[in-house]
């Protein structure tokens, strides 16, 4: 079993806050993607944020995960040799 730790602090906030100022920026789009996001009354600056929250939170994880592979194979090594701390207590 391997066992990886996230970070799950409050990382995001500085991207989520409503009272973050609006930045306007040109974007180029697929001319017939945004024709049809009109139609359908897509909020574009609301979708677009919102899939920049999803890249940012998995580049930032993969980042994590990389910077602290080391310690989790580390870690996992410890357990495979000794298993975990609780394992002399547990009744599963």
């Amino acid at each position: 079993m391997n066992y990886a730790f996230l970070i799950t602090g409050d990382k995001m906030a500085a991207y989520t806050t409503s009272s973050a100022s609006k930045k306007p920026t040109n974007v180029s789009i697929n001319a017939e993607l945004l024709a049809k996001a009109k139609s359908l009354d897509i909020n574009l600056s609301a979708t677009l944020e919102s899939a920049l929250k999803e890249q940012i939170r998995l580049k930032e994880q993969a980042q994590w995960l990389k910077e602290n592979s080391k310690a989790m194979d580390a870690y996992n090594q410890f357990v495979e040799r000794n298993g975990t701390f609780s394992d002399s207590v547990r009744k599963f």
